[in-house]
């Protein structure tokens, strides 16, 4: 009887966090969908936001940006980040330990910091603000999840494997490219999703790093709530919240944390 109690609790509190969690985002986008620019009710169902949305060239042309820097920023961090996890995985070396503390704190340390320092940073080697700034900084933020996730895929990698490879007389590349990489492929999907999604929802490093006129879609967003909110706002991040957990999700789908039992 205790027992059925407590459960029945804990099953209360999950659904009160979940409440909490997911309550202000359905809210705004159900209000996307709402006929009325002052969210009035009763609630009559639009997709006129929707269809001014896809009218405002401004908002194309950043999400455009987005989506491309985002695609810049995966690609350069998961082949970065997963030869990363494999040299740590294969070899040791004087360090190695500081190095794997060392990939943390960029996940840990508040992005305002992180944006401040990079500005600092790339106006002090001539690099200044721009795209390529933008890309560097994203880059820098998505590695840790790349290699972390790649990571634990490895832990559970047999190297055995690839010595059995070897004794066959299958050469280096064959080896990486026929066993490892076949085996950590799950990982490396999941890393590069953890990257598209951190990019394309960067607001903090985005924000310092663009070059004005030239902004990424989260800054725009916050630059039109500054001049006046309106339900075209609900409709653009209803796409962009909905995008993000459909990334998301898929990344818990196909990444193996801690292993393979």
């Amino acid at each position: 009887m205790k027992s059925s109690i407590l459960s029945l609790i804990g099953r209360f509190w999950l659904v009160l966090i979940l409440v909490f969690l997911y309550a202000p985002i359905l809210v705004m986008a159900t209000m996307s969908f709402n006929a009325s620019p002052f969210y009035q009710l009763p609630f009559k169902f639009s997709t006129e936001w929707y269809e001014q949305m896809s009218g405002n060239q401004q908002i194309i042309a950043a999400a455009v940006r987005s989506v491309l820097i985002a695609l810049a920023t995966t690609v350069i961090a998961t082949a970065l980040g997963t030869a990363a996890s494999i040299a740590l995985f294969r070899y040791d070396f004087p360090g190695k330990r500081v190095f794997q503390v060392l990939l943390f704190p960029p996940i840990a340390i508040p992005w305002l910091i992180t944006g401040t320092a990079m500005l600092i940073f790339f106006f002090a080697i001539g690099i200044g603000r721009g795209t390529p700034a933008v890309i560097i900084g994203h880059v820098a933020l998505a590695l840790p999840y790349v290699i972390v996730t790649v990571t634990a895929r490895l832990s559970s990698f047999d190297i055995t494997l690839e010595e059995a490879a070897r004794s066959m007389g299958a050469s280096g590349w064959t080896v990486l490219r026929r066993v490892t990489l076949p085996w950590i492929a799950p990982g490396v999907v999941a890393g590069s999703l953890f990257a598209f999604a951190v990019s394309f929802d960067q607001f903090v490093v985005s924000y310092f790093l663009s070059e004005p006129g030239d902004s990424t879609l989260p800054v725009l967003i916050y630059t039109a709530i500054r001049k006046g909110f309106t339900p075209e706002i609900n409709a653009i991040s209803t796409i962009i919240i909905t995008l993000s957990m459909l990334i998301m999700f898929l990344a818990t789908r196909y990444s193996k944390f801690g292993g393979e039992r």
